[in-house]
C-alpha cells in the first residue's frame, strides 16, 4: 500500500509540474521561414498591399474609429472579443514590438508578453505568409501608419475560455503545420499565386470553412474535403466556394474576379461581411491577383465535368407562372414579392446584372441559416463604392413596412421559389433578428 501511495504521489507531482510547465514555460516562437539578405528592403507599397490582402483594417478599426486603433467587437461562440490597437503607439499599440514579436503574433498567435491571442486573429492562415511579406507588413505598420493612443476594452470571456494558456493546446491542433507557403507542384504561377492569397493572407477559410469540434478551421488547404465548403459566422452562413452549385463553380473566372473587385457581377452581389471584405480589402488587389484567386477557386472545385449540363434549368418556372398570373387568391409570400421586390428582381428571379442580384439559386437566399436573408429584408443592403464601380447602390429595408409574419412569408417564398429548395422561415426567427439589431 505504501508503495502504491508513493507511486501515486510521484504521479501527482509530475502532473502538477507538467501543468505548471504548460502554463508558464514560454512558447517557442517560430522564426523566419527564409533568411533574407541583410540589406533587404520591401518594394514600395508592398506592405500596404499585404495589409489590404490580409484585410487588417476591417477587424482592427471600430465603426467611426481611426484606422487600426482597434476596439471593434468580434462576436464568437465564446463571447465578445475586442480587437487590439495595432498602430505604432508605444503605450496602447504595437510601437514597442520587434520584428520577431510581430512575426510571433502572425504565425503563433502569441503577444510579446507571452499572452496567447484568441483565434479571431487568423494566425492559422497567416502562418503561410512569406518572410518577405511579414517584413513588408511590419515595416508598413511601424513607418506608414499613424500612431493612435487608444486603450481598447479588455476581452473578458467566461470560464474556461478566459484561461488563455489553454490556447497552447489548441494551437497544437490548429497551427501545428510548418510555417511558410509551398507552391503546388505541377501547377502554374497563376494558380499558386491564387493559392497563396486564398490560403494565406486573405484567410478565406476563416469564414468559408466549417469548424471542427475544437473550433479550428476544418482544413487550411484543398487537401481537406471540407476546405471552403461553407461556414458560419455569428449565425450567418458563409457560402460554399467549391461545390457544383457554388458561385465560383457556376460563374466564369472573369465573373468571380469581378465579384471580388466590385462586390457584384452578372449574377450576384455581396452583403454583410463579404461586402466589407470587398470594400476594405479585395478591391485594392490587382486584376491579376483577383483573377488568380478566381482561377484557384475554379480549379479546386468539386463540380463534375458535365455540371453545367446537369444543372440545366427550364426557361419558365412554376414560380414565374404564379407571379405572372397574379390571381386574386395568390398566397401571401408571392403577393409580397410582387408588391415589394419584383420591380427590381423580376418575376423570373434573375434581377439585373451588376445592379439587382439573382434570387434564383442565390447562396444567401438558400443558406442553411436564414439570418442573412432576414437581415437584408429588414435592414436592406448596400454595395460599396469601388475603383471599378464607384457608385454606391442601396436596397431599402422593410423593417417598418412588414410585420414579422410578413417577412417570414416573403423569406419562405424566396427560399422555395423558382429552383430554390430551402426550409421555411418562422415569425420567431424574424423577431430574433429584428430584436438583435436594436441591442
Amino acid at each position: 500500500m505504501k508503495k502504491l501511495i508513493r507511486v501515486l504521489s510521484v504521479l501527482v507531482v509530475l502532473g502538477i509540474a507538467a501543468l505548471l510547465a504548460f502554463i508558464f514555460v514560454p512558447v517557442q516562437r517560430t522564426g523566419p521561414v527564409t533568411q533574407l539578405a541583410a540589406d533587404f528592403k520591401p518594394a514600395e507599397g508592398q506592405g500596404e498591399y499585404v495589409m489590404r490582402a490580409g484585410d487588417c483594417m476591417a477587424c482592427h478599426t471600430s465603426e467611426g474609429g481611426k484606422p487600426f486603433a482597434g476596439g471593434r467587437a468580434i462576436q464568437s461562440p465564446m463571447g465578445t472579443i475586442w480587437t487590439t490597437n495595432i498602430t505604432p503607439d508605444k503605450e496602447t499599440g504595437i510601437g514597442n514590438w520587434s520584428l520577431d514579436d510581430f512575426r510571433a503574433a502572425l504565425y503563433d498567435g502569441v503577444a510579446p508578453n507571452g499572452t496567447h491571442l484568441y483565434p479571431a486573429m487568423p494566425y492559422e492562415n497567416y502562418r503561410k505568409l512569406t518572410e518577405e511579406d511579414v517584413v513588408a507588413l511590419y515595416d508598413y505598420f511601424m513607418h506608414e501608419v499613424q500612431p493612435v493612443s487608444n486603450k481598447v476594452e479588455e476581452t473578458k470571456l467566461s470560464f474556461p475560455f478566459n484561461m488563455r494558456f489553454g490556447l497552447r493546446a489548441w494551437n497544437w491542433l490548429a497551427a501545428s503545420y510548418q510555417a511558410g507557403f509551398k507552391p503546388e507542384e505541377g501547377q502554374d504561377e497563376q494558380f499558386n499565386r491564387g493559392k497563396y492569397l486564398v490560403e494565406g493572407a486573405a484567410h478565406c477559410a476563416a469564414c468559408h470553412s466549417p469548424r471542427t469540434l475544437f473550433m479550428s478551421q476544418d482544413g487550411i488547404d484543398s487537401s481537406s474535403k471540407a476546405f471552403l465548403s461553407g461556414g458560419e459566422i455569428d449565425g450567418y452562413t458563409a457560402p460554399d466556394l467549391r461545390g457544383p452549385e457554388s458561385g465560383p463553380q457556376k460563374w466564369t473566372t472573369e465573373q468571380t474576379a469581378a465579384y471580388l473587385a466590385t462586390a457584384r457581377n452578372a449574377h450576384s452581389s455581396a452583403t454583410g461581411e463579404m461586402m466589407l471584405v470587398v470594400r476594405d480589402s479585395l478591391q485594392y488587389l490587382t486584376h491579376e491577383d483577383n483573377m488568380a484567386i478566381a482561377t484557384y477557386l475554379k480549379k479546386i472545385g468539386t463540380a463534375p465535368a458535365d455540371a453545367s449540363a446537369a444543372s440545366a434549368k427550364p426557361e419558365v418556372t412554376e414560380t414565374e407562372k404564379l407571379l405572372t398570373d397574379a390571381k386574386p387568391d395568390m398566397p401571401l409570400g408571392p403577393r409580397l414579392y410582387l408588391d415589394n421586390c419584383a420591380a427590381c428582381h423580376i418575376v423570373n428571379g434573375k434581377g439585373a446584372g451588376e445592379t439587382f442580384p439573382e434570387l434564383d439559386g442565390n447562396s444567401l437566399v438558400t443558406a442553411k441559416s436564414p439570418k442573412g436573408l432576414i437581415s437584408v429584408i429588414l435592414h436592406g443592403a448596400e454595395l460599396p463604392s469601388t475603383a471599378d464601380r464607384p457608385m454606391k447602390l442601396r436596397m431599402q429595408g422593410y423593417d417598418q413596412r412588414l410585420s414579422d409574419e410578413e417577412v417570414a412569408a416573403l423569406a419562405t417564398f424566396l427560399r422555395q421559389g423558382w429552383h430554390n429548395k430551402a426550409p421555411s422561415v418562422s415569425a420567431a426567427q424574424v423577431k430574433a433578428v429584428r430584436e438583435a439589431a436594436t441591442h
